[in-house]
């Protein structure tokens, strides 16, 4: 499990098919250390080390995971989020995230609006029952709280330290982003599903 909060973007070293799967070589910039078996979620996405050194690390992804996210789509050179996993009695200061993302949306619009910045998605079909007005929703890792629902979109409200240390201050309109809803969310939506049978 994680925080939602993002230590800073490491980097994309190599990307190449492997069998039925891809494998990712990140550069990690010295924020996450993993050893062998070690989880790490890069851009919401939790990942298992199978390989690692001074700085680096390999992970494979399942074809769900080539499937579901874009990760395997990233140039050389490209920027993702990391952050290692709670540890036992660690504070939570973001909400949980468990690293397994839901959907793929997109940037639909961003706005200065000077204390922060202002980011609008897409509603990926059948994730907006997770989605509530002051709820929390992981957006490619990073624990944010939805500001506004509007029809086919929500948006969320990022401080200037938060856009600094993700790979938010690089997305523009059309970009993708990974979604996550709040566990929570996700609990109370089967509860009422099994209630409905």
């Amino acid at each position: 499990m994680y925080a939602g909060l993002v230590s800073g973007t490491g980097r994309i070293e190599a990307s190449t098919a492997d069998g039925e799967g891809h494998r990712l070589r990140i550069d990690t910039n010295g924020l996450v250390d993993p050893e062998l078996g070690d989880s790490v979620s890069v851009s919401g996405v939790c990942l298992t080390a199978d390989r690692a050194g001074d700085g680096w690390f390999e992970a494979f992804l399942s074809t769900e995971t080539v499937e579901r996210t874009y990760l395997a789509e990233l140039p050389i050179g490209a920027q993702v989020n990391l952050e290692s996993p709670l540890a036992l009695g660690e504070s939570i200061d973001g909400h949980l995230v468990g690293g397994t993302v839901t959907a793929t949306s997109e940037v639909a619009a961003t706005e200065d609006i000077g204390t922060g910045w202002r980011y609008e998605f897409s509603i990926p079909d059948g994730f907006a029952p997770y989605l509530a007005e002051k709820g929390a929703v992981a957006v490619d890792g990073a624990s944010l709280t939805v500001s506004e629902l509007a029809g086919d979109r929500f948006a969320v409200a990022v401080i200037p330290e938060t856009r600094e240390l993700t790979t938010l201050s690089e997305k523009s309109r059309g970009d993708p982003v990974h979604l996550e809803p709040d566990p929570v969310a996700t609990y109370v939506d089967r509860q009422m599903m099994l209630g409905r049978a």
